[in-house]
């Protein structure tokens, strides 16, 4: 049981209003909801009602998040939802005033995205004990992250029907509710067949849908659920740094970069709907050169 039942109401409540009253996406309320039941999680934590929370609470629950590995835009996207759902909740008088008006927004990130090396993509994937239970689910997992360059989303919304197993294809709906076709390597498909054939029919419930990763009770993996299996996985296999599910999609792309692919077909793979974007990973391929360069050239 929740420790405050009243916030399950209002989080309901609120998805309601945007779905019925405001029309809003699928895809928005659903993206409004994890950050809603993630605030509501880490207030259970803390033994906290919404009475209780103010500016410097709310604070510490998104500084907390930024420590989860949340980068600074997805940071504002939980803002903007707290900020719509306080403002919606002080003007139906549910709360005395809106704790989350005076928030400030995070700077824009302005250094280059982290990346792993390949030696500690292959540490943290071969790291994980497929004999161990959820060991295939969570091998398969991180594979198809690091071999199709997913978003978190995307991956969590991953189903039977859209992923042509012969053929090694993925047809992944991203941003803007568009569609792309993104290859998955041998590696990963020896992976995904082989949980897919000796861990997730263990994992079927009758309340089981298709996406492809499933909870241990049967039901959609979470993002929160996701990034918690990723920090605990790269622990387990001896890596003292932040890993975080975004991080192997950086990979993904640099390592691409350096393999000799074209930034086109890297933006095509990513999702990316404008080539500055994916633009940002030849940055990240000069400054190893450069670093390459200074560490061996005599006069570098």
């Amino acid at each position: 049981m929740c420790f405050d039942e009243g916030v399950e109401r209002e989080i309901d409540g609120f998805v309601m209003f945007l779905a019925t009253e405001r029309g809003l996406s699928e895809a928005y309320q659903l993206s409004v909801r994890q950050t809603l039941d993630a605030l509501s999680a880490w207030m259970e934590e803390r033994k906290t009602v919404l009475e209780d929370l103010g500016t410097d609470e709310l604070s510490e629950f998104l500084k907390e998040r930024k420590s989860e590995g949340l980068s600074a835009a997805s940071l504002r996207i939980s803002m903007v939802h707290l900020k719509v759902f306080f403002r919606w909740m002080a003007g139906k008088g549910r709360l005395p005033m809106d704790p989350a008006e005076p928030l400030l927004s995070p700077r824009p990130d302005k250094g280059l995205p982290a990346t792993m090396n390949r030696q500690t993509v292959e540490q943290l994937l071969e790291g994980i004990d497929v004999s161990q239970p959820l060991g295939r689910r969570d091998r398969a997992m991180l594979e198809m992250f690091y071999a199709s360059g997913l978003r978190l989303s995307e991956l969590c919304s991953v189903k039977l029907e859209r992923y042509d197993a012969e053929e090694g294809f993925l047809r992944v709906t991203g941003k803007g509710n568009k569609t792309r076709i993104v290859p998955v390597g041998g590696r990963a498909r020896e992976a995904v067949e082989d949980y897919l054939k000796n861990e997730r029919p263990n994992l079927v419930t009758k309340r089981t849908s298709s996406e492809v990763f499933l909870s241990i009770r049967g039901g959609r993996l979470s993002p929160d659920r996701v990034r918690q299996i990723v920090k605990e996985r790269a622990a387990q296999a001896g890596i003292e740094s932040n890993v975080y599910p975004h991080l192997l999609r950086h990979s993904f792309a640099t390592h691409l970069l350096e393999g000799g692919a074209d930034l086109r077909v890297i933006q095509e793979l990513l999702g990316h709907a404008d080539i500055s974007t994916t633009q940002i990973y030849t940055h990240v391929d000069g400054a190893r050169l450069k670093s390459v360069h200074k560490r061996f050239h005599p006069r570098g």
